[in-house]
């Protein structure tokens, strides 16, 4: 019998970026929800949640996707499920959304929110330097859902199912596509990813990595 410890590593031997999907197999509903709610639940810096998450499941729209997302193009022709990850614009100690994140989702007690936002805008101001461009701010939002994005990929490996991240595509024409649609507000967001979910219809390729050796050091 396997430790915990040696199917945890298992899952990650498993799991790679997969590039044919089995157009006919589609991950369940039950399965689907499980990774979203990984994403849901998955941390962020400050527990602010800067993200939203799109599935796409239009058709029409999937193939229009294949003018300006060359990296999804294995996914389109195969995956089960693709997820447009957004990252939030604008996230400063003064924005609604902190507003938001503090009174209705946190119930913050109103003598706690000054001393929550003088510390989120003494990080962004003086220790990250966010302040100094809406790039920088995005950049950051976008820093977050990275995290989102292996939790998804993780707790879909460990119930077996095959997933790819995509970052290959036309940001700008991508954004001005569901922008046009009526479905992204480019004044809030904006594209940081997408990530797709189904069955592999291939041979798994050998997994390459740096020796730990390399990677990891001790400091006494």
């Amino acid at each position: 019998m396997k430790s915990k410890n040696q199917e945890i590593i298992d899952v990650f031997n498993n799991r790679y970026a997969c590039k044919k999907f089995d157009k006919n197999r589609k991950v369940s509903d039950e399965d689907f929800d499980t990774i979203i709610e990984s994403a849901r639940l998955s941390p962020s810096s400050f527990g602010l949640e800067p993200w939203k998450f799109l599935l796409l499941k239009n058709e029409k729209m999937k193939e229009d996707f294949r003018e300006f997302a060359w990296g999804a193009i294995n996914s389109l022709n195969g995956a089960s499920h693709i997820v447009i990850v957004l990252a939030r614009k604008g996230v400063t100690a003064d924005s609604k959304h902190v507003a938001h994140m503090l009174e209705d989702v946190k119930k913050v007690p109103e003598e706690m929110k000054t001393a929550i936002k003088e510390r989120f805008g003494g990080f962004q101001e003086k220790h990250f330097k966010l302040l100094e461009s809406e790039r920088s701010l995005f950049d950051w939002a976008s820093k977050q859902t990275y995290i989102v994005l292996g939790n998804m990929m993780t707790t879909a490996a460990f119930l077996g199912i095959d997933s790819c991240a995509i970052e290959g595509f036309e940001r700008e024409a991508a954004e001005k596509y569901l922008s046009d649609k009526g479905i992204l507000n480019l004044s809030e967001y904006g594209i940081s990813y997408m990530v797709s979910f189904g069955y592999r219809d291939e041979e798994q390729p050998v997994k390459t990595r740096q020796n730990l050796s390399e990677v990891f050091e001790i400091i006494e």
